[in-house]
């Protein structure tokens, strides 16, 4: 299958209006973005693997406060995988209510449903030092 530049298109959205229900605390539109059995993998944010839509929704509820008040997403690259799926890796940035930011890199795995572009299964893995780790030399201040 031949993935088209609208196909394109709609997956950069999904993967936006993500961080638009999540901000908005929209998190009974999830199904918009995720499949009902999506894996949201945090385990190297030092949490378990969410396995559902449940509880994706139960853990950002439990985290209340803590959560980012801004998830934004950039750097998107799109692969076609098998079976007509699409891999994306982004990078995501969380600006916390007191103004301080992290970052991450987001990897994808997005399938076409009945109801659109939705993605399966997201890895999120931090970034904590600059240059994946192979930094040298004096920090910056």
């Amino acid at each position: 299958m031949t993935i088209t530049a609208d196909d394109r298109a709609s997956i950069t959205e999904l993967l936006a209006m993500h961080g638009h229900l999540i901000d908005a605390g929209e998190l009974d539109r999830l199904d918009e973005v995720l499949t009902t059995d999506a894996v949201y993998d945090v385990t190297d944010l030092g949490a378990p693997a969410l396995e559902d839509l449940d509880a994706i929704r139960a853990a950002a509820l439990a985290l209340g406060n803590g959560n980012p008040v801004g998830h934004l997403i950039t750097n998107i690259v799109l692969t076609e995988v098998a079976n007509g799926n699409m891999h994306a890796r982004s990078k995501g940035i969380g600006v916390n209510a007191d103004g301080t930011t992290g970052t991450v890199t987001y990897e994808d795995t997005i399938v076409r449903t009945g109801q659109g572009w939705r993605i399966s299964h997201r890895k999120v893995i931090a970034h904590r030092t600059p240059l994946g780790g192979k930094a040298s030399g004096p920090a910056a201040h």
